[in-house]
């Protein structure tokens, strides 16, 4: 996707009215590896642009001292992360449809969890689970985009958060240097870009305008 002024009146892109764009998104299925500050915060913009389909895949329970950058609440300390979630994008959107998967991403498991999607979004904290997603995906099904995140760890200026088409079915997030391994802290803010960045690389992608 590239990083201009896209969707401006000489853009070349058509206008979609609003009942056309969201019919258009009811009608998709998202795959959602991950769901902390990015799975979270991207699976609730994208149930409210009208994306209704959802799979959410996480394995961890949601924790007191991330709840300063995911989209979940005190009394839902202690919940399992995928089922908090539901229970949130339900409450967006009554009429969600979503496949919860409480379960650790493996090389045996993982191309089971994104059958039918039409975008996956890459939003684990793993290094490695993040590695295992970009390879299977690039192997097994690679004509299914796939966007993925890098770099949004640091209080550092929330314009250097872009979204780069780095293959034919790849999108990255992020600013692909500032991680969080390097002693940067997490801030809502920049997570919450981030993810933004994601959930609208997915809106444009499911309108048919990632070539654009």
């Amino acid at each position: 996707m590239p990083t201009d002024t896209t969707g401006a009146p000489d853009s070349g892109e058509r206008m979609i009215p609003q009942e056309e764009l969201r019919r258009i998104l009811a009608s998709k299925t998202v795959a959602i590896l991950g769901c902390g500050g990015l799975g979270s915060n991207c699976a609730a913009m994208l149930v409210r642009s009208g994306v209704l389909k959802l799979t959410l895949v996480d394995f961890d329970t949601v924790e007191a001292g991330n709840l300063n950058r995911q989209m979940f609440f005190t009394d839902q300390v202690g919940m399992i992360k995928v089922d908090a979630l539901a229970i949130t994008l339900g409450r967006i959107d009554p009429s969600v449809n979503l496949r919860v998967i409480h379960e650790c991403i493996n090389a045996e498991n993982m191309l089971g969890m994104i059958t039918g999607a039409d975008v996956i979004v890459e939003a684990v904290d793993s290094a490695e689970t993040k590695a295992l997603i970009l390879h299977l995906c690039g192997r097994e099904v690679p004509d299914v985009p796939l966007i993925s995140a890098s770099g949004l760890a640091g209080h550092a200026s929330a314009n250097r958060i872009e979204t780069i088409r780095l293959a034919d079915s790849l999108w990255v997030a992020g600013d692909l240097t500032s991680d969080i391994r390097d002693g940067h802290a997490l801030v809502a803010s920049r997570v919450m870009i981030a993810a933004a960045h994601q959930a609208h690389a997915v809106i444009r992608i499911l309108l048919g305008l990632e070539g654009a």
